[in-house]
């Protein structure tokens, strides 16, 4: 065989254990289809992948196909090598309305519409997801029967009442909910009560300039978190993204309910079963005061390198389809808990009956679709997500740990986040993105 052409793909490692095992493994069955392409594939943990990769591009080098946190999008969107071309192109472009690329199914256009409605710009999809999560309710339904809780709460007010009947319960649980103090559950409360974070339109019809953490919604969220905090109906670990110590408490049976990511349905289910409750995973409780909106994605998306030889090209784009067909994102699904980032490979599992025996992996799919493909569901674009996260979890751990006030605190936290902001603006608009606080990731 004569030398194969060789397309570099450059992964961010979620961390989770074994995880860039399958995804290696579908690297080399496309070799297998495809002898001519060498998928050279290396991985970084997700949080360093954008500063790495800026750093690649200046020395000259760069991936045919990169993999971004979805927190780092518009880091993405304004990467540049060091002459300042962008370093990606949208891969519905690339695809250009082919129906297949060396023999794959071009998937680009099955894509579901929430995860298309987080990845695209002007109606265009950028970036092809590969993980796609939402945040859920975790329940110990052993608990609620207990407690003589009949219904699953689907509401902020109905999670307070089912929280209040635990609590009455002997020997029940020290609390009712628990949920890691953690940027998304932020975005999720803006999103479903349908609030945007940034303007202008949440930085999706232009580059978004404006930060807004202090508003009526916000402020919804904060002092209705704070206001189960001090009636000892939620529980604080005391850290800021505590995601295994909220896990623990759940489980350990300190608390009744848990907000967390679908990324846990396997690990939970597996845990509840070992500790002896029944597990109910359901949608994310809302504001039923305000009409709902949706609720937003997070994940990760691959990018498309732009000015690539045209066969290094065809090769990435083959491999992108190949990532996502049917049979390979049903079968990520199953592995992850991942959300199936296509209608067809929904369809599949839905086929094989996998969901009727598995009803709890239908719930975030339903869960997005729900959603009323607003500016507000489909989430922010933004410069510094990741530093401005840190600032919302900052403030909230004041509010839970210190007693800060909420309005006060969150006006300083918005002053805060629109100083990172201006100062990720002004990098990329002059010149390309510099320094550490252009390519945090949270």
């Amino acid at each position: 065989m004569g030398t194969r052409t060789v397309v570099d793909v450059w992964l961010a490692d979620l961390t989770f254990p074994n995880y860039m095992e399958p995804l290696l493994r579908l690297g080399e069955e496309f070799e297998r289809r495809h002898p001519e392409y060498e998928i050279k594939i290396q991985s970084s943990n997700f949080r360093r992948m954008p500063q790495e990769i800026h750093e690649a591009a200046l020395g000259g080098r760069r991936p045919a196909i990169a993999e971004y946190y979805y927190t780092a999008t518009q880091i993405a969107r304004d990467a540049v090598d060091r002459d300042g071309v962008p370093l990606f192109t949208p891969v519905e472009r690339a695809v250009a309305g082919r129906t297949e690329i060396l023999g794959e199914p071009v998937v680009t256009g099955d894509v579901i519409r929430p995860l298309r409605d987080f990845y695209s710009q002007d109606g265009e999809l950028g970036s092809m997801p590969t993980v796609g999560t939402t945040s859920l309710l975790y329940t110990n339904k052993s608990v609620l029967d207990a407690a003589g809780v009949r219904e699953i709460p689907r509401t902020w007010g109905e999670l307070e009442a089912a929280c209040a009947a635990v609590a009455r319960l002997s020997g029940g649980p020290s609390h009712g909910v628990t949920w890691a103090n953690h940027g998304i559950f932020f975005q999720q409360a803006l999103g479903t009560q349908g609030a945007l974070m940034v303007e202008p339109d949440n930085g999706r019809t232009a580059r978004g300039t404006r930060i807004s953490l202090a508003g009526k919604e916000m402020l919804t969220w904060v002092e209705w978190w704070q206001r189960l905090h001090a009636a000892g109906t939620y529980l604080y670990t005391g850290a800021v993204n505590d995601w295994l110590g909220t896990f623990q408490r759940f489980i350990g049976g300190q608390t009744a309910f848990r907000f967390s990511s679908c990324t846990d349905v396997r690990y939970t289910v597996a845990a509840a079963k070992d500790a002896g409750f029944d597990l109910v995973v359901s949608r994310l409780p809302y504001n039923e005061q305000v009409p709902f909106a949706g609720n937003v994605v997070a994940g990760t998306s691959l990018w498309l390198g732009a000015g690539l030889d045209p066969v290094v090209e065809e090769g990435a784009l083959a491999f992108l389809q190949f990532v996502n067909n049917p049979r390979n994102a049903a079968e990520w699904h199953k592995i992850s808990s991942f959300i199936p980032v296509t209608n067809a490979a929904i369809a599949r599992l839905e086929d094989e009956g996998y969901f009727a025996e598995h009803p709890y992996h239908r719930v975030a799919p339903d869960q997005l679709h729900a959603g009323d493909g607003s500016l507000a569901a489909r989430g922010p674009l933004l410069g510094d997500y990741g530093g401005i996260h840190d600032v919302l979890t900052a403030a909230m751990d004041d509010v839970l740990a210190r007693g800060a006030d909420p309005a006060e605190r969150f006006r300083r936290a918005e002053a805060d986040a629109q100083a990172l902001l201006d100062a990720y603006v002004h990098d990329v608009t002059s010149g390309g993105p510099r320094g550490p606080h252009c390519f945090t990731v949270d």
